[in-house]
């Protein structure tokens, strides 16, 4: 079942353009980079490409290792955090 702004945005065209323009803009700003960027270090230092292990945010803002499956699993269900 897909989340009710999902359903939203298939049926309004105008709206998802609005959106897909905000994002890329959002994006692209210099803090979102760089946050990225920091991302990407952590995978390369634990050399995790081609492997099926993700890395979990957890509240404490830790990074750490994960089954891929589980960390894309946990998404918030019922107002509960989406942090492991």
């Amino acid at each position: 079942m897909a989340s009710k702004s999902t359903e939203y945005y298939k049926k309004n065209t105008r709206a998802r353009l609005r959106k897909k323009e905000y994002d890329t803009k959002y994006h692209a700003t210099p803090q979102r980079k760089k946050y990225r960027a920091g991302l990407n270090r952590a995978r390369i230092k634990r050399r995790l490409k081609g492997d099926n292990r993700d890395l979990s945010h957890t509240k404490d803002g830790a990074l750490v290792l994960e089954n891929r499956s589980k960390n894309r699993a946990r998404q918030g269900a019922n107002n509960k955090s989406s942090l492991k």
